[in-house]
């Protein structure tokens, strides 16, 4: 199975071959500030940049964060980390045109996310990372 994937424009396109490997939700001060988007994690071998990586641009961390945000120059779609160099990285399950039998698995730093938000969805939650919680 392939599934595609494109920004708002069509400017930035990809492919995932075969499913996802996890999905998840960060409700950090910073990921809120780019949309608090569920992620799908994919590894390296399953995603293929298609078009468009004169068009991504990145925005760099400073701590204590650690994940670099993608967004198309042209629409502002926010990516996740499409040109990142790691065996697995996050990519915007929102910028996926095909439907995903993957679920949200965990929502990440909901000590930070707004008090008007509710989680319904029976993930698990994290008040900071999973790895340090």
């Amino acid at each position: 199975m392939k599934l595609s994937g494109s920004c708002c424009c069509g400017s930035v396109r990809f492919t995932i071959e075969g499913m996802p490997a996890m999905m998840g939700t960060c409700h950090c001060s910073r990921c809120r500030k780019l949309g608090a988007t569920p992620f799908v994690f994919v590894s390296r071998e399953q995603f293929e940049l298609i078009s468009g990586e004169a068009d991504i641009q990145c925005l760099m961390p400073d701590a204590p964060f650690t994940y670099v945000r993608s967004f198309c120059r042209r629409c502002g779609t926010s990516l996740g980390e499409p040109l990142s160099a790691e065996t697995s990285f996050p990519i915007n399950a929102h910028c996926l045109d095909d439907d995903l039998i993957v679920r949200n698995a965990f929502h990440e730093f909901v000590s930070e996310k707004p008090a008007w938000y509710e989680i319904c969805d029976g993930a698990r939650q994290f008040p900071g990372h999973p790895e340090k919680s």
